[in-house]
């Protein structure tokens, strides 16, 4: 074998067991919530079963309901690669929801046609909003949260002139639900969908040069622009995925409720979507980002919230659980916070044998 395949090797086994180091945390922290709630509920908490063609049981509720969650998410962490953040992404979940729910009121919702017309729509325009948002922070130089607190403020009145103050419904005999309530092979449709744009992610920057470019523009953007990277051009694109995510998301949201409500879809969902990054592993600082880390978050915050009333907490406790779960994966995270813990336990160094601070006495020995 050559050593050029050796080192590859090598360097694959290294960035491997960096990443299940980096996962090792919140890995423990959901076994710990599944831990709980098997105590509480039983094992029927993490055994599916199936019923009427589909899966079923408390996590695959928890997984189904997690989907638009993760897809935003999954977004957010590519925008957080290169140093960046997107607060308007519950807006444009808002606004997707809306853009495919009016759009089908005036039609026949039972057309296939309509339906699929209604999709690309709104994706089309989710996409150009994240576009947007990415040209503010490239090209214009607006920093990443005042560029998209913007729309972040303004979006959920766009939605509300998109449905002109009111909340659409589409009827369940219409494909278009079958994105929040359908199932293929007995899986649910949108834990389909987030395992699909999941897969997507992690071929689309780890099999081709992506990943790396926006590692770099994240880590150096200057060193990024001198080595020849168009740095303007990769932030662009993070947050045109990132909104065409989140209008997605919204699609999904929409289809399981049968409606597009412009003040509570996706309320406060980019909060959670930043929790589930930093839970995850990924930096703020931009740099590295980890995929599989944010889907791990995604899974603990949707066990979390479960885990709170199945213990006989109130739903008020939510935001408080929440911010307890990061700081202790935050914490247990942080080489300096376990080797202050650990400090006390280990063996202490034996002290050097003292010497003679007088040099001629010790010549004279």
């Amino acid at each position: 074998m050559s050593k050029a395949s050796n080192a590859g090797r090598t360097a694959g086994e290294g960035r491997a067991g960096a990443y299940l180091k980096r996962l090792m945390w919140p890995l423990i922290v959901l076994a710990a919530l599944l831990i709980v709630n098997i105590a509480v509920t039983g094992f029927d908490f993490i055994v599916p079963d199936v019923h009427d063609d589909r899966l079923s049981g408390a996590f695959v509720n928890i997984l189904r309901r997690a989907a638009p969650l993760l897809l935003i998410a999954l977004g957010m962490t590519l925008v957080i690669a290169t140093k960046g953040i997107d607060l308007s992404v519950g807006a444009v979940y808002a606004i997707g929801a809306a853009i495919a729910c009016q759009y089908l009121a005036g039609r026949d919702q039972s057309a296939v046609g309509a339906v699929a017309a209604a999709v690309a729509l709104a994706l089309a325009i989710a996409a150009l909003i994240g576009a947007w948002n990415g040209t503010m922070v490239a090209h214009f130089g607006v920093q990443p949260i005042v560029a998209t607190l913007i729309l972040m403020i303004a979006g959920r009145g766009i939605a509300q002139l998109i449905t002109g103050g009111q909340i659409p419904t589409v009827a369940d005999s219409s494909p278009f639900v079958e994105l929040g309530r359908g199932a293929i092979a007995t899986v649910p449709v949108p834990i389909w969908i987030g395992a699909a744009v999941f897969a997507a992610l992690v071929l689309l920057t780890r099999t081709t040069a992506l990943g790396m470019l926006l590692e770099s523009v994240g880590g150096n953007p200057e060193a990024s622009r001198l080595a020849g990277i168009r740095s303007k051009g990769i932030t662009v694109l993070a947050y045109l995925i990132a909104g065409t995510c989140a209008g997605l998301a919204g699609l999904i949201g929409a289809a399981n409720l049968g409606s597009a409500d412009a003040n509570n879809g996706g309320l406060w969902i980019e909060l959670d979507a930043i929790l589930a990054v930093v839970i995850g592993g990924t930096a703020l600082m931009g740099g590295r980002f980890f995929l599989l880390g944010t889907t791990v978050g995604v899974v603990i915050i949707g066990t979390l919230e479960v885990t709170i009333i199945n213990v006989g907490l109130s739903s008020q406790w939510q935001f408080t659980a929440k911010a307890i779960v990061v700081f202790i994966v935050a914490m247990l995270q942080s080489p300096e916070f376990r080797a202050w813990i650990l400090r006390p336990f280990r063996p202490r160094a034996a002290e050097p044998a003292p010497t003679d601070p007088d040099p001629e006495k010790a010549l004279a020995k």
